[in-house]
C-alpha cells in the first residue's frame, strides 16, 4: 500500500464527521460533499506527517472551506425563508425510512439536527455560523476557530454566544418521543385528508410557521398562524393522501409519492404536542435525489 493509499484510508475514517460539519455549515448535501472533497485535495497536497491531530486539522479545513463557500454566495440570507429572488428556500432534508437511520445518516445527524434548527442556522452570518457550529456542535476550542476567522478567541466566543441566543430563540427544543411525534403527524394527516379545519387548528401551535420550497420552477409559500396554515393544509390535501411515513432529519415526517416519484417531503417541528413548524420541500430537482427504496412498491 502506497503512502497516498494510507493517507486516503485515514481520510475516509473522518469522512462522515466532515460531512456532518459541512452540512451544518452549508445546509446543502451537495455542497457538503464538495467541501469534504476540497478538504481531501488540501490534505493530499499537504505534509500530512506534520499534522498531529488529523481529525482536528480536517475539521478546521472543512470549516474554512465552508466559510468561503458561504461568503461567496451572492447574498447572505438575512431572512432564512427567502433567497435573493424572494423565493422560500429550505435546507436539504435527510430522508430515511420510518424504522431508523442508516449508519451514514446517524453520523450526519448526530445530536438531532432538525430542519427547524437548520433554518435558524441560515439566519446567522458566516462568522457566527462557523463559531457556533464548530464550538457548540463539535467542541472545537475557540483558540482553534479564531485563526480561521482572523479574529481573536474572545471575539470568536462573542460570535458563538450571539449565535447561540438566536438558535435558542428561533429553534426551541422540540419533543423527542418518536411514538408521540408520529401520533401528532398522523393526526395532522388525518385532519388534512378529511378537511377537518377545527382538528387542524387544535394540532397546530397558534404561532405555527409553514414554509414550502418549490425551487426555481414553483412558487414558494410562507404561511403563519394556525388559521392560515390549517386552510393551506386542506387546500393541499392531495399531498396528505399520497403520504408515506418517513424520518426527515431523524424525526417523524412524511414523503408524498405519486407513480413512484416524490411530490413532497414534509418535516414537522413539534413542541409540547403542538406543531410549531411545517417545512415542505416540493422542488422537483432536489426531490429527484431522494432514495425512496424504503417505500414498499
Amino acid at each position: 500500500m502506497t503512502g497516498k493509499d494510507v493517507l486516503a484510508q485515514r481520510f475516509e475514517e473522518h469522512r462522515g464527521h466532515l460531512r456532518a460539519v459541512a452540512y451544518r455549515m452549508l445546509g446543502s448535501l451537495t455542497e457538503a460533499e464538495d467541501a469534504v472533497q476540497e478538504a481531501w485535495l488540501k490534505l493530499s497536497r499537504s505534509d500530512a506527517d506534520a499534522v498531529d491531530n488529523l481529525g482536528g486539522w480536517l475539521t478546521t479545513v472543512v470549516g474554512r472551506v465552508s466559510l468561503d463557500m458561504l461568503r461567496s454566495r451572492t447574498t447572505r440570507r438575512e431572512d432564512p425563508l427567502h433567497d435573493q429572488d424572494g423565493q422560500v428556500r429550505l435546507p436539504d432534508p435527510v430522508v430515511s425510512g420510518p424504522d431508523g437511520l442508516d449508519p451514514e445518516q446517524e453520523v450526519l445527524l448526530a445530536d438531532s439536527v432538525g430542519i427547524a434548527l437548520m433554518v435558524v442556522l441560515e439566519t446567522l452570518s458566516p462568522a457566527e455560523r462557523l463559531s457556533f457550529v464548530l464550538h457548540d456542535m463539535f467542541a472545537v476550542p475557540f483558540d482553534e476557530i479564531a485563526p480561521v476567522l482572523g479574529r481573536t478567541p474572545a471575539t470568536t466566543r462573542q460570535l458563538a454566544s450571539r449565535a447561540r441566543r438566536r438558535v435558542q430563540n428561533g429553534a426551541p427544543a422540540p419533543d423527542t418521543d418518536p411514538t408521540r411525534l408520529r401520533a401528532v403527524v398522523n393526526a395532522f394527516l388525518a385532519a388534512s385528508r378529511g378537511g377537518d379545519f377545527e382538528a387542524l387548528v387544535t394540532i397546530l401551535d397558534p404561532e405555527v410557521v409553514a414554509r414550502s420550497d418549490g425551487g426555481t420552477l414553483r412558487p414558494g409559500i410562507l404561511r403563519r398562524g394556525a388559521t392560515d396554515v390549517a386552510s393551506q393544509a386542506i387546500t393541499f390535501a392531495r399531498f396528505a393522501e399520497a403520504a408515506h411515513p418517513a424520518l426527515v432529519n431523524g424525526t417523524p415526517g412524511v414523503v408524498a409519492v405519486s407513480q413512484g416519484r416524490p411530490l413532497s417531503v414534509m418535516a414537522f417541528t413539534i413542541v409540547d404536542g403542538k406543531i410549531t413548524a411545517l417545512d415542505i420541500l416540493t422542488d422537483p430537482e432536489r426531490l429527484a435525489r431522494i432514495d425512496l427504496s424504503f417505500i414498499d412498491g
